[in-house]
């Protein structure tokens, strides 16, 4: 089995392409981007589609697709991540607005992969929650009510029986499930590896191995000097605290994978799957899966969700209990893969914020931009950034800057060694949960008081 090393999808591919050349010197620009992930080459390819005069570089640390955006689980989801009160207050239509728009996002993914002929390996299967016993069944039903409250209708999430759930997909000791079909599949890596030869082919520069140590208004710094411009975008979602005064403004927590051997078709023939849906449990500290176009299962969950001072692990090497963690719960769900053989495992970080809600904005009188705080579900997110980021760079008139994330502020994370301890607790008290209602059946008190405390839900 090989671990870290950037992870499966970039293995997949032979690993990374050489790396670009990294800034010689001092530059100009229209608009500098820092951070070549997701966020920042969707902002990058709409802007210069939008006016291709503009002269727009990108400042990488490490190479394109280094953090998160190479490393998920290949969810174009159109979900996003935090409580609808918190979007409610800020009008702009609200909760119910963003959710649209995020669900207007996965098809806007799959119209650019398909104009610009990336194979992205994208399948629109929709998404699929499995209740796994009746306090996650219980719990599942109360997120349904909560949807028709906020809007979602049954085309947009509904329940599915144990039966009608067999008929998509087998897994072991699930009693229901929701289905939406606003989530597609995807390889991440091959979704990036495209999206940076399409913005390079527009005239857009990239700069890799150029890591940014601050940033301020209307200037980055780099080894190599200053890059100044009109704007600068911070795209840099889970490594945000590597920039100077940044270090509380998000919290790079952890995910980590597995993915099995191919697995022959007698195997698949007992799990079903033929919808290439992605797939999650209903837990507090939930498993998230797909299955890949080469006919593996990927599985990937929180393993160690937090190290101290905010510390990342670039090369990605993932814990030995983590691997048996995921594998185990693999082989509960699906006992026919039990046997499968784990080639590869790594981890990642994503950015959190305080209180766990998507936020961009851009501030025309310093020129500083940004976007982030995706808590995972940044595929589609940062599609929807980029467009934002757009319309409110160029002043735009445009209905997608009067969203509920657009000019959000949230809170600095508390200072270590406070941080540390909560988020260790909260994970610590989540598993707890998880493992009183799977004794119980019913849904955990305790983990109520834990989203109340934490703000999460």
């Amino acid at each position: 089995m090989r671990s870290g090393e950037l992870g499966f999808w970039w293995h997949s591919l032979g690993g990374p392409a050489p790396a670009r050349a990294p800034l010689r010197g001092p530059a100009e620009a229209d608009v500098a981007i820092v951070g070549a992930g997701y966020t920042g080459l969707w902002s990058a390819y709409y802007l210069k589609r939008a006016d291709p005069s503009l002269r727009i570089v990108v400042l990488e640390r490490e190479r394109a697709g280094f953090g998160a955006s190479g490393r998920n689980g290949g969810w174009v989801s159109g979900f996003f991540s935090g409580p609808a009160r918190v979007y409610d207050r800020r009008g702009g239509g609200g909760h119910a607005a963003l959710q649209r728009a995020m669900f207007d996002t996965v098809n806007e993914v799959a119209a650019v992969v398909a104009e610009h002929s990336i194979d992205a390996e994208l399948v629109r299967g929709g998404h699929l929650a499995v209740a796994l016993g009746d306090a996650q069944l219980q719990r599942l039903a109360a997120q349904l009510r909560a949807a028709r409250t906020e809007g979602l209708a049954e085309e947009d999430l509904r329940e599915l029986s144990a039966a009608e759930l067999a008929a998509r997909i087998r897994v072991a000791g699930a009693s229901g499930a929701s289905f939406s079909p606003h989530v597609a599949r995807v390889h991440p890596a091959k979704l990036l590896r495209g999206l940076a030869a399409t913005v390079e082919a527009l005239g857009v520069e990239i700069y890799e191995q150029t890591p940014v140590s601050e940033i301020a208004p209307r200037r980055a710094l780099t080894p190599a000097g200053e890059v100044r411009a009109r704007w600068i975008v911070r795209a840099t979602e889970g490594y945000t605290t590597n920039l100077r005064g940044l270090a509380r403004a998000l919290v790079p927590m952890n995910s980590s994978m597995i993915v099995t051997e191919p697995l022959g078709e007698d195997v698949w023939e007992q799990i079903g799957w033929s919808g290439r849906e992605v797939l999650s449990d209903n837990a507090h500290v939930y498993v998230y899966l797909q299955r890949t176009a080469d006919g593996r299962i990927a599985i990937g969950g929180r393993g160690v969700p937090y190290r101290f001072a905010s510390r990342t692990d670039g090369s990605g090497t993932t814990a030995a209990a983590t691997v048996a963690s995921l594998r185990a719960k693999l082989g509960a769900m699906f006992p026919a893969a039990a046997g499968a053989g784990v080639e590869h495992a790594w981890s990642g970080v994503l950015g959190v914020p305080r209180d766990w809600c998507i936020s961009v904005d851009a501030d025309p009188a310093t020129g500083l931009a940004w976007a982030g705080g995706y808590v995972g579900e940044g595929v589609a997110a940062a599609n929807l950034a980029g467009r934002t980021l757009r319309d409110m760079i160029l002043e735009r008139d445009s209905p997608l800057r009067t969203l509920a994330w657009v000019g959000r502020r949230p809170a600095a994370w508390e200072p270590e060694p406070l941080r540390w301890a909560a988020i260790r607790s909260v994970y610590g008290l989540y598993r707890q949960a998880d493992r009183d209602e799977r004794r119980s059946g019913r849904p955990s008190r305790l983990a109520r008081l834990v989203d109340a405390a934490s703000g999460r839900h």
